[in-house]
């Protein structure tokens, strides 16, 4: 069988495409980067937010387009669409020839056999991938320690799409990353809808930081990279083992939403103000250098202007290196799609703006002081790649002064810099 895929979405989806693209090629499929002469078309959808199921739906009508001119022969749907939508799909695209459950992902070859709809429900627990590939560049990989997800914020479907929160045995995730180094992976990103919950469920309490120090006693993995990590359970703990190795990259993903104390209220956030200042100060103290990423969401129901204010000077305040801004969209069957006060899109919008331009002078603060500075940096071509600061597919990329071997880590001068656009001079 000739296959094709389209893999929407988050790096959580991604493992799941390159888990079941593996158990295809292992089973002697070929995969086409061309949809062209396809037996199948596979897209793994995202339906986390509007924008997300508005891109899912147009990937899937480019898709029944091919099928018509006889370009491919079969379309068949998977990922949290399918998963938040499930019948209504099948209304809406009776083309498809089959929509499929993320747990049907896992029997991919006989699941692919069938037509219609296949919704088994979600697996109670995760377990060692028997395959894994990477679908991003060789030397880079994401391992989900854990899916689903149990904070019930009050604007999020996770909880719905994804269930509730499951942790991957950590033997398992040893063994995964382990087979990565093998493979020649020397960089991983530990990924899941809360990282800093992972273990909860297995062990009776988090064990990301056990996690952690297994890894590097235990596997050759050359550097870590912490992703989604919440607020209230990032430890000082977590930042002391951060900062006693440079195997861990002093970076840490945090999506903090909002800093005003009524609307984290109202997002059921379970975290206060106070309490991510102590966090992120902490954090500061620890790992002087530590590189933070953080999401806000802007004109969430009831946000006043002195709420936005407040958010846009605790912004000025500490100087994320990557920061993503959202406008709230209202998603029917979360808890604030029914909240009084819903504010205006013009208003929303007006916000967004205000606050990446106010992020755009934090840039150009950070970037005075990175000029000349000494900074870790990772090739992901040639030319061109990522410092400690970047995570793969979602923070920015610098450019070299000359080539250097793809997948190595080195140390580099920063050189100039424009924005989220950095140039580095690799080091003899």
């Amino acid at each position: 069988m000739k296959f094709s895929l389209v893999s929407l979405g988050c790096p959580k989806n991604l493992t799941n495409s390159e888990e079941f693209t593996a158990r295809l090629l292992a089973k002697g499929h070929q995969l086409l980067l061309d949809p062209d002469g396809a037996d199948v078309l596979i897209i793994n959808t995202c339906g986390f937010i509007a924008s997300a199921v508005e891109e899912a739906e147009n990937e899937i009508r480019s898709a029944l387009k091919l099928k018509k001119q006889g370009r491919i022969q079969k379309v068949a749907v998977t990922g949290c669409l399918v998963e938040r939508y499930k019948e209504k799909l099948t209304q809406k695209f009776p083309d498809v020839d089959l929509f499929f459950s993320i747990a049907d992902q896992e029997k991919i070859e006989k699941t692919l056999q069938k037509n219609g709809s296949l919704l088994s429900p979600l697996p109670k627990s995760l377990y060692l991938p028997e395959y894994k590939m990477s679908l991003t560049a060789p030397h880079t990989a994401y391992l989900k320690v854990a899916d689903g997800c149990n904070n019930r914020c009050a604007y999020c479907t996770i909880p719905f799409l994804r269930g509730p929160y499951r942790s991957k045995p950590m033997e398992d995730i040893l063994r995964e990353a382990d087979l990565m180094a093998q493979n020649g992976v020397k960089e991983i990103s530990l990924i899941a809808q809360d990282t800093t919950s992972y273990g909860q469920d297995l062990y009776g309490r988090p064990q990301l930081v056990k996690l952690l120090e297994k890894l590097l006693k235990n596997c050759a993995i050359k550097r870590l990279r912490i992703m989604y990590g919440y607020p209230h359970r990032v430890t000082e703990e977590l930042a002391r083992l951060i900062a006693s190795t440079p195997r861990i990259f002093h970076y840490i993903d945090i999506p903090l939403q909002h800093i005003a104390d009524p609307v984290l209220k109202r997002m059921n956030r379970h975290c206060d103000a106070a309490q991510i200042r102590r966090t992120l100060d902490m954090l500061k103290k620890h790992v002087p250098d530590i590189s933070l990423r953080t999401n806000f969401i802007v004109g969430f129901p009831g946000e006043t202007e002195a709420d936005f204010k407040e958010l846009l000077q605790f912004v000025n305040d500490y100087e994320f290196d990557n920061m993503g801004v959202f406008e709230y969209f209202r998603e029917p069957g979360t808890t604030a799609h029914d909240m009084p006060k819903q504010i205006a899109q013009k208003i929303k919008h007006e916000r967004r703006l205000r606050l990446e331009e106010m992020q755009s002078r934090v840039i150009d603060r950070i970037n005075k002081r990175l000029r000349g500075s000494i900074v870790e940096a990772i090739a992901d071509g040639p030319t061109f790649g990522r410092t400690y600061k970047d995570a793969p597919d979602i923070d920015g990329q610098v450019t070299f002064t000359r080539p250097v071997k793809v997948g190595h880590i080195f140390k580099a001068k920063v050189v100039k810099t424009d924005g989220y656009k950095r140039t580095l001079a690799p080091l003899k």
